[in-house]
């Protein structure tokens, strides 16, 4: 089993065709076809399941995938392991995170580490809440950033960077917006913005709702943290949002309104993997992080 093989096949197991495959790769469809081919003698099993110009994986195809994409995953560090650990400080962090970390917590984190440590790489990946424990699993990426932080369990490690409030989100011309500070109950008759799907902070505020005596009424769903600021400040409805998401508030149309009762917080803090070291590079990025915010005046560690 050649590793040109494995380089072959998860691409077209990722495409489920041929010709896309060899086009990404730059080789020849006959060439790809030929390994593939060759691979499944090896192996002695089907990987692929062929009708006409269609292909898809087989059942054993998937598995045999999940493991490869894994292997790769490792033989990815491992090159950039032997090329930090002659200069990690020209190294790449591989890292992800949720929107609502996207547009101040990490590019100031980012910054701030870019002025000692100029010349290190980023490669950025934003997920959903639910999809940034399984991309450190995989070995897609080393770190992630998230919030609220899980606790840490046999195949992870957490790490509390802060505690930060949830605040109140309101059209500026709202009856409520000019309060100092507002509480829970203020708002159990608003039409409310939240994330769509599966949401860590959308359960957050519906378990602080339904503790208080009501359910909040959803009149809009968005994907990201931009659309609901969006839709607040067009009037349609209120939102509950983490308070560093307008610390840098685009939206003049809205306003950020603290909730004194009862307090609403999330905690913000990395996960990594508790069975594989961190690449030299990453390493650095992680002890950074810890020391960053426990230095930053306003932040709870």
């Amino acid at each position: 089993m050649e590793l040109r093989q494995i380089r072959y096949f998860i691409e077209v197991a990722k495409r489920e065709h041929m010709t896309e495959a060899a086009d990404s790769l730059h080789v020849a469809q006959s060439a790809i076809s030929r390994q593939i081919v060759n691979l499944e003698k090896t192996l002695g099993v089907d990987l692929f399941i062929r009708e006409g110009r269609s292909i898809r994986l087989t059942a054993i195809g998937r598995v045999f995938l999940e493991h490869m994409e894994r292997a790769m995953n490792v033989i990815e560090d491992a090159k950039q392991v032997i090329e930090e650990y002659t200069d990690p400080e020209k190294g790449t962090i591989h890292i992800s995170f949720p929107s609502t970390l996207a547009t101040y917590m990490m590019p100031t984190a980012i910054s701030a580490f870019r002025k000692e440590y100029p010349e290190v790489n980023f490669d950025l990946h934003q997920r959903s809440y639910v999809n940034l424990s399984d991309s450190v699993l995989k070995g897609d990426v080393n770190i992630a950033l998230i919030a609220p932080v899980p606790q840490s369990k046999d195949k992870l490690k957490s790490t509390i960077l802060f505690t930060e409030n949830i605040v109140a989100l309101l059209p500026i011309n709202h009856p409520l917006a000019r309060r100092d500070y507002i509480y829970l109950n203020d708002l159990k008759d608003e039409a409310f913005v939240m994330f769509q799907g599966q949401s860590m902070l959308r359960d957050i505020v519906i378990n602080h709702c339904k503790q208080h005596g009501f359910t909040p009424n959803i009149a809009f769903e968005a994907k990201d943290i931009d659309a609901i600021k969006g839709l607040v400040s067009a009037g349609l409805g209120i939102s509950l949002v983490p308070e560093i998401t307008v610390i840098d508030q685009t939206h003049r149309s809205a306003i950020a309104i603290p909730i004194a009762k009862p307090t609403v917080t999330r905690t913000v803090g990395m996960i990594i993997s508790a069975e594989r070291e961190l690449l030299p590079t990453e390493k650095l990025f992680y002890q950074f992080l810890k020391q960053y915010f426990m230095r930053l005046e306003g932040f709870q560690n």
